[in-house]
């Protein structure tokens, strides 16, 4: 649990000899903002991490910003973290590695929030919120990156609200510093509606961001969230749609190279009853476990925009962890065109299937028409990986280099994990087909689509399949 304090300036911080050197870094980068406000209001951890608390930030500075009226910025809510960066230096938290590289996981969060007419105080939930994303960095060891979106599929404050869901900038204001334990930059988020994460998904994230800079009630030059904010920027502009996001998706393809989801794979090339067959997952049946090789380059193809399906998808911290059980690494975002991530496992058998079956939810059905136009047809890669086991769904194109799927053998397997590689040609009489899952909205399940030729079969079911296996 959090408390809220003001903080005393420097005795807050703890301005003495022992004064942390990480935490002094970033709050003198906030004092050269805000000069005038040395004493801000802060949430802090009441039981720290490092002392077997569940929050990872430390504190939560929360700062009133006039805006800029040059620039036609209003007046708003500053929120600043501390805690993804190193702030101590002796191993409590994060494991010191030099001062050349990130320190911590190399960045903070930050977050604007519109200043409401008559408000006095800044409202305190969006630090529950940063210590929500805090909590799934630490567990999941998978950094954050401009532009990168994070579906929530809730209201950032639990209200009414159409902001949903979240992207993520560089802070406008907050430059990045060099402490004595590495280098921290500054990660804005900023809320979004689904329809714009939805355009982020299907296109890019830095994208959808400069067009909400253009429009002043979407966030403006700033990217201010609103959290009364009633239409998305489509609603405003109905050309951006085709102008800008279905023309970048044509000329650029789309930056998001795989998402969580709710799927699973069947061998249909040999009987169930068959234990060699290994299938990704019979449903009613235990899968094969990933080696932790594969998991990592499944992770690796994960390049954008890590799906939540729900705010308590994002994975729990052990309370009980302790300071000397330290992760054994850290995984970087990287790249989306980085085809190295699907070099097989040598130590793992190879087995080309003859014919396979695909069973998505519908929301992840609704993403296989992105997949096949704004990546496989770009000459780029799509993963779906599993959030209820280790199952992995991977389509690569013709010119992805290192993938264990060929055109003599489109389908292949490592345990859990599918490749399938489709040519140009299928990829246009699959989107064709496909067509109607292109338009997001809900329709009667079961849906099958079928591709005898090419013994390719996929289903789109109801969630309750994947929930409730056994059923």
């Amino acid at each position: 649990m959090d408390e809220v304090r003001p903080s005393s300036g420097a005795q807050a911080h703890g301005l003495v000899p022992l004064f942390p050197p990480g935490l002094q870094a970033i709050y003198g980068e906030c004092r050269r903002l805000y000069p005038e406000q040395a004493n801000p209001l802060q949430v802090t951890a009441i039981v720290k991490y490092w002392l077997g608390g569940p929050d990872p930030l430390d504190y939560i500075s929360m700062y009133r910003n006039m805006g800029c009226p040059s620039q036609d910025v209003q007046e708003h809510w500053h929120y600043v973290s501390f805690g993804l960066s190193d702030l101590y230096g002796d191993n409590r938290v994060h494991e010191f590695t030099g001062s050349d590289g990130p320190s911590g996981f190399g960045f903070e969060l930050t977050f604007r929030l519109k200043r409401e007419v008559g408000e006095t105080a800044p409202p305190t939930w969006p630090a529950e919120l940063m210590q929500g994303l805090s909590r799934y960095v630490f567990q999941s060891e998978n950094t954050f990156c401009s532009g990168d979106h994070v579906s929530w599929h809730n209201p950032l404050d639990n209200s009414e609200s159409r902001i949903q869901h979240m992207l993520l900038t560089e802070d406008p204001q907050m430059q990045p510093i060099h402490t004595p334990f590495g280098s921290v930059s500054f990660l804005q988020i900023v809320g979004v509606c689904t329809e714009e994460l939805q355009a982020a998904q299907q296109w890019n994230g830095q994208g959808i961001l400069d067009l909400m800079r253009g429009v002043k009630v979407a966030g403006g030059p700033w990217l201010i969230t609103d959290m009364r904010r009633g239409e998305t920027i489509f609603d405003i502009d109905p050309h951006l749609q085709q102008e800008r996001v279905d023309q970048g998706i044509e000329t650029e393809g789309s930056n998001l190279s795989g998402v969580s989801a709710k799927c699973v794979w069947d061998d249909l090339s040999r009987p169930p009853e068959d234990e060699e067959d290994s299938r990704s997952i019979c449903i009613g049946s235990q899968p094969r476990r990933l080696s932790s090789k594969d998991t990592e380059q499944i992770r690796e193809t994960l390049r954008k925009g890590l799906e939540f399906n729900n705010k308590a998808a994002l994975p729990p911290i052990n309370n009980q962890r302790q300071s000397h059980e330290r992760p054994q690494s850290r995984k970087d975002s990287l790249e989306s065109e980085s085809s190295s991530a699907i070099v097989p496992h040598e130590l793992v058998r190879t087995r080309q299937l003859e014919s396979v079956h695909l069973k998505f939810n519908q929301e992840s059905g609704t993403l296989l028409p992105l997949c096949l136009r704004g990546r496989l047809l770009h000459g780029r890669h799509f993963t779906y990986k599993s959030i209820n086991g280790d199952t992995a769904i991977t389509f690569v194109s013709t010119g992805v280099e290192g993938a264990f799927a060929t055109e003599e053998h489109p389908y292949a397997a490592h345990g859990p994990w599918l490749q399938i590689l489709l040519t140009e040609e299928f990829v246009e009489q699959m989107l064709g087909d496909l067509q109607e899952l292109s338009t997001r909205e809900e329709t009667k399940l079961p849906k099958e689509y079928s591709w005898p030729e090419k013994k390719l079969k996929i289903s789109v079911l109801p969630d309750s399949v994947f929930d409730n296996p056994l059923q």
